[in-house]
């Protein structure tokens, strides 16, 4: 007899051996208790989480010998034909590849002949949101008011993709994924009903790795079943679904946290040397650093973390050298790597770059820090300025900043020291070439001047010979000249050649 897999020798039979849909369950059971079943049901979910299997037993309780029942037989010939699948009055339809308007005609046309043995005539479309916009306006009449011996069970993994006439003719049922524990539970009693030998942590593994999908989980069980001999260990979950160390993966991560980048592309050359899928790989980086994430935010004691994940105590080490928002920087370029790698026939460099952005960000400081330190560095700036001395330089307007800059005034000397003999100050020179309006002439020296200049010893760079004076006069029959004065209102008070 051929080999039967465990997802289909252990599909449940009854509402309560459904795998964490009990609330689904026991809505169909009261509508079963109360005579209330409608004509129509639509279930929604994701893969694996027992829409089939739940439409199936709603089928035995209504077609069951000792039925209509909330809990059916499961021993008749109806339900044990129904449980496989090929009862003459429970059609499963493929949505998928009757996807045509002709396909819904003949089910229409089919709908109004009685069942053969059965109460009910039960259509299940699987996939229903696959068929065509003229298939589903072909069933709406038959779907709102069909004959009473016919019911409707749709199930799809998109509603949204449904119309809103279909939808409003169905109850809903939506399908939540199934709880890693309840997936666990279901996997250890599985394997003492095979009678084979189960580690904890390779259980839970394969829980997670089902992602909320009981029949992924069985499936992955098969597998690792044979993988280990008869045998269910971390590391036959590991061989089979490709999955290296965890010490491993976390070296590279360790070289990128240091700023090593060299040192990490070699250590991921060399996991990618042993046949590792680059994808499965990078899925594994990314969910070793929502578990350093996870350590680096909630502690070393968190459930949530990943089995194939490393020592809790190790992924410490390598928390305290990044920081929370080096972690979510990591993983959004891990993320974009990820999505960046379909249609790509060589991921390689994609995934590497990921690693050297990763490994920059040791040299990058949180932004946090870099603001305190600016505060900090204006907080000392402001106090070293103290009371009654001149504030710091500042870069907010550029006369604040001249301000700032310039030189405090030379106290003038005392009066005795005036009759000493010094050499006489140098004049002071005129405007250079053209002349200045006298509105908008500005002095070369101080803004505040002295009362009584005081004589300054000429520096040997400042001597030079007197300049020859222009008259006035001459100079304003300069048009340029002319057109200065008048636009600004002054007049030449002197200049020189």
């Amino acid at each position: 007899m051929a080999y039967t897999v465990l997802a289909r020798r252990y599909r449940p039979m009854t509402f309560d051996e459904v795998v964490g849909q009990e609330p689904i369950a026991r809505t169909l059971k009261s509508a079963l208790s109360q005579n209330r079943v409608a004509h129509a049901y639509l279930f929604c979910g994701t893969r694996g989480v027992g829409k089939t299997t739940m439409a199936r037993i709603l089928a035995r309780a209504l077609n069951c010998e000792k039925g209509p029942t909330p809990d059916p037989c499961g021993k008749c010939d109806i339900c044990q034909a129904i449980h496989r699948g090929d009862d003459i009055d429970v059609l499963e339809i493929d949505g998928a590849s009757n996807t045509s308007v002709e396909d819904v005609r003949v089910l229409r046309d089919n709908a109004h002949y009685r069942p053969a043995r059965a109460r009910y005539k039960i259509y299940y479309i699987d996939e229903v949101h696959m068929l065509s916009r003229s298939a589903f306006n072909a069933l709406l009449k038959t779907l709102e008011e069909p004959p009473e011996h016919v019911i409707f069970l749709f199930s799809t993994t998109e509603p949204e993709r449904l119309p809103a006439t279909i939808l409003s003719r169905c109850q809903r049922f939506d399908f939540r994924a199934v709880a890693t524990e309840r997936i666990a539970e279901h996997l250890v009693s599985i394997c003492k009903q095979e009678k084979v030998k189960a580690e904890p942590a390779a259980v839970t593994a394969i829980a997670r790795q089902g992602r909320g999908s009981v029949r992924d989980a069985l499936t992955l069980l098969d597998q690792v079943i044979a993988v280990g001999d008869g045998k269910v260990t971390l590391e036959a979950v590991r061989e089979t679904v490709g999955a290296v160390g965890g010490d491993k993966v976390l070296a590279v991560i360790a070289a990128c946290a240091e700023g090593q980048a060299g040192r990490a592309l070699g250590l991921f050359g060399e996991l990618l040397a042993g046949g590792v899928d680059l994808q499965a790989l990078l899925d594994q980086f990314m969910r070793h650093v929502r578990d350093l994430l996870v350590v680096k935010t909630c502690g070393t004691e968190a459930e949530v973390l990943d089995a194939f994940g490393p020592d809790p105590k190790a992924m410490a080490e390598v928390v305290g050298k990044l920081s929370v928002p080096a972690l979510v920087a990591a993983l959004g370029y891990l993320t974009e790597a990820r999505s960046r790698l379909r249609g790509v026939v060589d991921g390689r460099p994609i995934a590497e770059l990921a690693l050297v952005r990763t490994a920059l960000l040791a040299e990058m400081e949180p932004l946090s820090d870099v603001l305190a330190h600016l505060e900090q560095l204006e907080r000392s700036l402001a106090g070293s300025s103290g009371p009654g001395r001149a504030p710091p330089p500042s870069v907010a307007g550029r006369g604040g900043a001249v301000a700032a800059a310039a030189p405090a005034r030379v106290a003038a000397p005392p009066p005795d020291e005036k009759k000493k003999n010094v050499a006489p100050a140098a004049p002071v020179r005129p405007a250079p070439t053209r002349a200045v309006p006298e509105a908008v002439a500005e002095p070369e020296s101080e803004p505040q001047q002295a009362p009584e200049p005081e004589p300054v010893a000429e520096s040997p760079q400042a001597s030079s010979p007197p300049r020859k004076q222009r008259d006035p006069s001459e100079v304003l029959k300069d048009p340029l000249i002319q057109k200065t004065v008048k636009m600004f209102g002054g007049r030449v008070v002197s200049a020189d050649e």
